[in-house]
């Protein structure tokens, strides 16, 4: 019996339709696929032509204002704020941070013991030398006293009775009536009584004593403090607290600290004699609390500090300072006679060194003026050369300048009343700070004013530049719109 062998279909035989789900459909599936995929090539082709077009076709108004933008525009002006450099004096000002002493300070104590029977005073109450400020039970001082006097006369009439009885002796032993022994037995006596009159003398000063020192008086001119003890206290001169506490409050002294390198200059024109003015500031050197004159430097070096200290005496007379109350010392050390003065936000710094930009009021165009700084002070620099005065110098939008620019000038107030200020106008310097500055300008800061700004982080912007080139750019689009 013969089976019937049945061959494998060819290749060619497997029908070219199979069912829409059949997995084995593949060149349905990769006809499919392809057809997506060359519409979005074409829509990407299309899409990349078109910003090519627009790229290359830019309108005119696009195109202008992308100059302005850029600072192309020769026609386009900076808008920048301006101040005139000034001739005047530069006072020159060291700065240290210190602490409000009184110029005396007395904690009365009992020399006596006793019972307080009295207080003469009110705390916070101004006084004055010698005047009575408590009492202390003086009895007892007076019980002693009345007994010394006792002891004192009964002594003086013994020695006067000796010393007649060693006058009749001295005449009788030289008649040879008395003997030599006698008389001089009769002399010592009188020495005795002698010494026991002093004795009592002394012991009559020493009740007197304590009955003064009953009687607590004040040593110096001053204010009371707070009372320490009651009336009706035991008191002893061992306690080892005081009664009260007077601070001599006119005048006062503030002792404060300087760099030891600073210490040259101040002694040297303290040799010479001239007086050196000191102020005293608030701590956020916003006020000046009085003003007084260097009296002395100390006679060492704090070597862990590398600062010495000064003190300095002030008159307060309407009791601005307070002891123990920090303020910021500021001591006038030199005096720039006839400077030319600009602001420190004006100053640039490239690599020919240090320049500003002047306005040129005939065209209002800007030029770069390499300068010479001298001193600076706060928020104002001399400058040795390279400006005269009235000069227009840009001091802020210098960003945006370049040689040649146009610019919309403005006053700057804020830099022209510092300039304008007088030579011993108290000014607002930063206080001393352990770490840099910010170089924003806050709302509270004086426009201009000095901080320690790193280049390297600022792009080489100068000491004080404000950074407000994101400010300054919307305004000029601003203007453009």
């Amino acid at each position: 019996m013969h089976e019937k062998i049945t061959e494998a279909p060819t290749r060619s035989e497997i029908p070219l339709h199979l069912h829409p789900d059949d997995p084995n459909d593949q060149p349905r599936k990769k006809r499919s696929s392809a057809r997506p995929i060359g519409i979005l090539l074409v829509v990407a082709v299309l899409a990349g032509g078109f910003f090519v077009w627009r790229s290359t076709h830019k309108t005119p108004t696009t195109a202008a204002a992308g100059r302005r933008a850029g600072n192309g525009d020769a026609n386009a002006r900076v808008p920048v704020s301006v101040t005139p450099a000034q001739r005047r004096d530069l006072p020159v000002y060291l700065d240290g941070l210190g602490s409000v002493e009184a110029f005396n300070t007395v904690t009365l104590k009992s020399r006596v013991d006793g019972q307080m029977m009295q207080v003469n005073f009110t705390e916070g109450q101004e006084v004055h030398k010698g005047d009575l400020l408590a009492t202390i039970d003086p009895r007892p001082y007076e019980v002693a006293l009345a007994q010394a006097q006792a002891n004192l006369a009964k002594d003086q009439a013994q020695l006067a009775d000796a010393k007649l009885n060693a006058t009749r002796y001295d005449q009788l032993t030289k008649e040879g009536i008395v003997p030599q022994q006698q008389y001089d037995t009769q002399l010592a006596l009188t020495h005795q009584l002698e010494a026991a009159v002093q004795g009592d003398q002394a012991q009559m000063d020493s009740a007197k004593l304590n009955i003064d020192y009953s009687h607590i008086t004040s040593p110096i001119d001053g204010r009371v403090g707070l009372r320490l003890v009651d009336p009706g206290n035991i008191v002893h001169a061992a306690d080892p607290n005081g009664l009260l506490v007077i601070t001599q409050m006119q005048p006062i002294a503030v002792i404060f600290t300087l760099p030891e390198d600073s210490l040259p200059a101040v002694n040297s024109r303290m040799r010479s004699g001239l007086t050196l003015q000191v102020k005293a500031l608030s701590r956020d050197n916003g006020m000046e609390e009085a003003s007084g004159t260097l009296l002395t430097i100390d006679n060492q070096i704090d070597q862990t500090t590398g600062t010495f200290r000064l003190k300095a005496v002030f008159d307060n007379k309407d009791r601005a300072l307070w002891p123990n109350q920090f303020v910021n010392a500021r001591l006038l050390i030199d005096v720039k006679k006839n400077a030319i003065i600009i602001p420190v936000a004006s100053i640039q710094r490239g690599d020919q060194g240090n320049f500003v930009y002047r306005v040129n009021p005939s065209d209002n165009t800007a030029e770069v003026v390499p300068v010479t700084v001298g001193v600076t002070e706060g928020t104002l620099t001399s400058i040795e050369s390279g400006l005269s005065p009235n000069d227009l110098i840009v001091t802020d939008g210098q960003d945006r300048l370049r040689a040649g620019a146009r610019v919309d000038a403005r006053p700057d107030t804020r830099s022209t009343n510092d300039i304008n200020a007088p030579a011993n106008a108290p000014k607002q310097t930063p206080a001393p700070q352990g770490t840099a500055a910010s170089p924003n300008r806050s709302s509270q800061s004086p426009r201009g004013s000095q901080s320690f700004v790193d280049p390297a982080a600022q792009g080489n912007r100068p000491l004080g530049q404000p950074n407000n080139a994101q400010g300054s750019g919307n305004k000029l689009r601003n203007r453009q719109q």
